[in-house]
């Protein structure tokens, strides 16, 4: 296990694919120590070799549990002398499809990761960051937070949840110098995007996204967005150019928008 000699430090969960991933990378790459956090082991033995073990902590998270939180939190805790410059609560699950096709138990499960995973983080991470001079939180929103994305009814629900929690804490948490904040993404080449209404579903939101000609962005993009959020004034940071065009057109032309959206819907089946 690496120690964080005086390093900044960041706490990343989703650490083993993604965002996560590249945001680990890029903020190794400029002096920071990590801790990689995921439920897949083999993912984050990887990114770890790949930073080098001096550079980092890890260790398996499932983000629905408190103990799992606990016990990270508290490894990352010994490596830092009790330090946490950056909580990074990136990791999040989505499924895509008809409403109606959505099972009760994948909902349950969008949300327990997406909203009960951040909040669950907050909680956990909360003394570290009070111990910490400048700390931060960085929430992994969505441009679905934005205006409520069609065949993603739920996971856009959970994210319009992470956004109010930023906004609710970032001002909450102003008399103990905690900023928090939230990186909102558009479409990021990532496995999120295979997202189908089950696993193991023949139809991928990538799919869609591929018919449609819409545009995805490179995570190194995400990844200096992240950065920026974990260094800048504003609150909301949205990742590419199209994050920027639909937070402006739900602001000023939500009618528009709608209609927009309504055009890529296609038949049900």
């Amino acid at each position: 296990m690496g120690k964080c000699t005086g390093r900044k430090s960041i706490f990343i969960t989703g650490a083993a694919s993604g965002i996560g991933k590249a945001t680990a990378e890029l903020f190794a790459d400029r002096s920071w120590f990590v801790g990689l956090y995921d439920v897949d082991e083999a993912g984050l033995a990887e990114v770890a070799r790949q930073i080098g073990e001096d550079n980092c902590v890890s260790a398996k998270l499932d983000v629905r549990n408190r103990d799992d939180w606990n016990a990270a939190v508290k490894q990352f805790g010994e490596a830092t002398d009790g330090r946490m410059t950056v909580l990074f609560n990136n990791a999040g699950v989505g499924r895509h499809g008809w409403f109606e096709e959505m099972s009760g138990e994948d909902n349950d499960w969008v949300v327990d990761v997406n909203v009960k995973g951040v909040i669950n983080g907050v909680q956990a991470a909360l003394p570290l960051l009070r111990d910490t001079p400048g700390s931060r939180i960085v929430n992994t929103a969505s441009t679905a937070g934005v205006f409520g994305a069609p065949k993603l009814a739920v996971y856009s629900a959970t994210k319009f949840a992470v956004r109010g929690l930023t906004e609710a804490l970032d001002v909450e948490f102003s008399n103990i110098g905690i900023r928090v904040t939230s990186l909102m993404p558009w479409f990021i080449d990532t496995p999120i995007l295979d997202m189908g209404k089950a696993d193991g579903a023949n139809e991928k939101m990538s799919d869609q996204i591929r018919e449609q000609g819409q545009e995805v962005y490179p995570v190194e993009l995400a990844a200096e967005k992240a950065w920026e959020a974990a260094h800048g004034k504003e609150v909301h940071y949205m990742a590419g150019k199209m994050a920027e065009r639909t937070r402006f057109a739900a602001r000023f032309m939500p009618g528009r928008l709608k209609k927009t959206l309504q055009r890529t819907l296609g038949p049900r089946d």
